[in-house]
């Protein structure tokens, strides 16, 4: 099965991320890249991009947003190709140009320097990216998240403590590094009590197979060849951490404010794709799979680990949920301590996160807001 990595492949320069996006898709998995990345190039590169931004949002009638290949985001291909972005348009009256863009940091970089409107990116990424840039943005669409499709495999052990004084290969700042942080803190320990080393994925298969490998933090589909290997034990997965590794689609909050018709039609389009998911349409997925370079088994096996949420209430329902502000007040937490909230950030409240339940963090600098009104009116209307 060809895989769908969560790696990019290079940080991109504030030169490259100021070029107008390509809108060539590419379909091929080989090709396309993570959700997380080399963060403090990227970070380094965002800032650059957001210092001299100042958005001066004004009501529109063309917008574009992007996305890059993993198995939540597929539906944006098919949404796209298939005419249900454009015939949500229609109804309002405008236009949206969906984009592949075959880098992901790349895809957030984009977004950062204003010439997309929207981005698919984890919770992780809007906070250290985005929201680090001063790019006040607003997670629209509350997708879905991890519920097994990263996990912590131990050689010749059995529990999270078994890691202690061992060496972990892992992405460093992706959301691997994140679990292996989860998981640590729910037994008393921390990263003081191992040797973190940062590890490619493509790597990370051929590195485990290596008898001197002692542990490994990855995603699927390397999770799943991990767990064929003789002498490892999952000792820890995102199931462990339900609702955490959330995948969105975040737009610029002015943008949404001057525009909520923009709003309202990614909307729309996003759950007349869901309604199709969680029937089984089996043509919808075949393609989603094949555009991601897989087949339906493949693809199928990538969304049993990921927990999407089909309905307008059930997302409605997980907006509102405390439990999301005590979530982004674990990702402040991480994304501090790892400096990726930019030098100037004295404490792991400096962007300030509106949450349906509260804001975590500085009131009077809140940079990512959760907005789940679009959906619930959505859910209303039908």
């Amino acid at each position: 099965m060809t895989q769908l990595t969560r790696l990019s492949q290079s940080a991109t320069s504030p030169s490259d991320a100021s070029a107008q996006v390509s809108s060539a898709a590419v379909s091929s998995a080989s090709s396309a890249v993570s959700r997380n990345a080399s963060r403090r190039a990227a970070l380094a590169g965002a800032l650059l991009l957001g210092a001299s931004l100042s958005p001066q949002a004004m009501a529109q009638d063309s917008f574009s947003v992007c996305w890059s290949v993993y198995a939540g985001w597929m539906p944006w291909e098919y949404a796209d190709t298939q005419g249900i972005v454009d015939k949500w348009a229609k109804k309002y009256d405008i236009n949206i140009d969906v984009v592949q863009v075959n880098d992901y940091v790349e895809s957030i970089n984009q977004y950062t320097s204003g010439n997309v409107d929207g981005c698919a990116m984890t919770n992780m990424d809007a906070l250290t990216l985005p929201a680090a840039s001063s790019v006040d943005s607003t997670a629209l669409i509350l997708g879905d998240y991890s519920d097994g499709n990263d996990g912590v495999m131990v050689r010749d052990g059995d529990s999270i403590e078994s890691l202690k004084d061992r060496e972990v290969n892992l992405v460093q700042f992706s959301v691997s590094h994140y679990l292996l942080a989860r998981a640590l803190d729910s037994v008393g320990m921390s990263e003081r009590d191992l040797t973190t080393t940062n590890t490619g994925d493509a790597d990370i298969v051929a590195l485990a197979s290596n008898t001197d490998t002692q542990a490994v933090v990855t995603w699927n589909p390397q999770l799943a060849t991990l767990k064929e290997m003789p002498g490892y034990t999952e000792v820890f997965n995102s199931s462990d951490i339900p609702g955490e590794i959330l995948d969105l689609m975040v737009v610029n909050t002015q943008t949404l404010k001057d525009n909520p018709d923009f709003g309202h039609a990614l909307v729309g389009a996003w759950y007349e794709v869901m309604e199709k998911m969680k029937a089984g349409d089996e043509a919808a997925l075949s393609q989603m799979a094949d555009a991601a370079g897989t087949d339906l088994a493949g693809y199928q096996s990538q969304l049993a680990a990921t927990h999407m949420y089909y309905t307008p209430a059930e997302a409605v329902a997980a907006f509102n949920a405390p439990s999301l502000k005590d979530t982004m007040q674990h990702i402040a937490d991480f994304s501090f301590a790892q400096g990726l909230l930019g030098e100037g950030a004295p404490d792991a409240g400096f962007i300030g996160i509106e949450t349906p339940a509260g804001v975590i963090g500085n009131e009077g600098n809140v940079m990512l807001r959760f907005d789940p009104s679009y959906t619930a009116a959505l859910a209303d209307s039908q």
